[in-house]
């Protein structure tokens, strides 16, 4: 007996313009992340996701190098990001995929191991936002449907 996840099949054959979509959200993910720790950088220390949150400064002290770097990897990320949304071939999408994958995983991962030091409010603000951003990026991994039912890496969007 052969089971099958309908909604599965569905986002396994997503379209370019679905893809579009998915790192429109990343994009946007990273300019807020990249923006604020790169101009504000104790600001994000102090009170990032929100104020009175304070994810960052619970996880140890303040340095400014690291916070700035932090801004620095989601401004390229915003780039590739954007770079994909405005060309939309399998192959850019591929790539941004690619590339957020490597970093939210590992950042995944890592706050999954330190979740003890947090109330269970954030528990969760960390699993779903950094989870979120995980199952964005596979999806831009995901095959792409085109109008004739293949699959160039390298066709431009018509």
């Amino acid at each position: 007996m052969t089971v099958t996840y309908p909604g599965l099949a569905r986002l396994k054959d997503m379209t370019l313009k679905t893809k579009q979509l998915v790192v429109a959200v990343l994009a946007i993910s990273a300019a807020f992340v990249g923006v604020w720790a790169a101009v504000l950088p104790v600001s994000f220390y102090n009170d990032f996701p929100l104020p009175g949150r304070r994810w960052v400064s619970t996880l140890g002290p303040y340095s400014e190098h690291l916070i700035r770097d932090v801004g620095g990897l989601y401004l390229a990320l915003l780039v590739l990001s954007v770079y994909a949304f405005r060309r939309p071939t399998v192959a850019a999408m591929h790539m941004a995929g690619g590339a957020w994958l490597i970093f939210s995983a590992e950042h995944f991962l890592w706050h999954m191991l330190h979740l003890q030091m947090f109330p269970m409010v954030d528990k969760i603000g960390h699993v779903l936002g950094l989870g979120g951003v995980l199952v964005l990026s596979i999806l831009l991994l995901f095959p792409d449907r085109t109008r004739g039912g293949t699959s160039d890496p390298h066709a431009e969007k018509t």
